[in-house]
């Protein structure tokens, strides 16, 4: 069981820390600040695997405190990441002063990452990385469904993304929820100075699109419940 929560300035070092095991060419922790102080612009979020039973409780929930990278406090206070998203996913929903140091006890790390900046009617996704660890897992599709609920919830008509011309997986995922690539950036990227596609989706304003994805956003579930039924048993 997993859940997805707004992304906050507290999480932003154990977000780098992750990223620095995904990626060779990080952003810096500065960025990712920066990025957090205009909600309005952009969307990032974390995913955590979900509190087992008997775990300690988090706070928030209580109401005790209120890619390949694509190369990019997350929410207002109390604002919950849509709900009409994946299952089985747990949702937080950040009250004033769950970013304390004191209310973030006992959550589970950060497994995963993703963000993405709206701008008019196109959502780019900037970023999306998921702990080495834990890949292999459907976590990657999980955030790049968050992305696309979260564009759609804001009235986005296109999702786009850059990835590395040598990832054919990330390639694949994309093609998978009908992208596809309509450009290439020469020497996008700074580590190896290798190119990038640049990748667009279909309209999201298309009913046999929207369709298309809620199957694949209910396949994902599916697979996502049976992996969590076969490690209880």
């Amino acid at each position: 069981m997993y859940r997805i929560d707004p992304m906050t300035q507290e999480d932003v070092p154990e977000v780098s820390r992750v990223e620095r095991r995904c990626f060779s060419n990080p952003w810096p922790v500065s960025a990712y600040r920066r990025e957090l102080q205009a909600p309005d612009q952009n969307h990032y979020v974390v995913l955590r695997e979900e509190q087992a039973l008997g775990d300690p409780p988090d706070p928030a929930e209580n109401g005790a405190a209120p890619h390949d990278r694509t190369n990019g406090d997350g929410a207002p206070a109390g604002r919950p990441v849509p709900r009409r998203t994946l299952l089985p996913l747990g949702f937080g929903r950040r009250g004033e002063g769950n970013g304390s140091a004191a209310a973030r006890l006992g959550r589970p790390p950060v497994l995963g990452f993703a963000g993405m900046w709206i701008l008019y009617d196109e959502a780019h996704v900037t970023t999306i990385g998921v702990e080495p660890s834990h890949r292999g897992r459907g976590l990657g599709e999980l955030l790049l469904v968050a992305m696309f609920d979260e564009a759609m919830r804001r009235g986005a008509t296109w999702l786009t993304l850059e990835v590395r011309v040598s990832n054919e997986p990330a390639q694949a995922l994309y093609r998978k929820y009908g992208f596809h690539v309509q450009g290439t950036r020469k020497r996008y990227y700074s580590d190896n100075h290798e190119d990038a596609h640049v990748m667009w989706s279909r309209s999201l304003q298309d009913p046999a699109y929207r369709e298309e994805l809620a199957a694949l956003r209910t396949a994902l579930s599916a697979r996502l419940e049976q992996r969590a039924m076969s490690h209880e048993v």
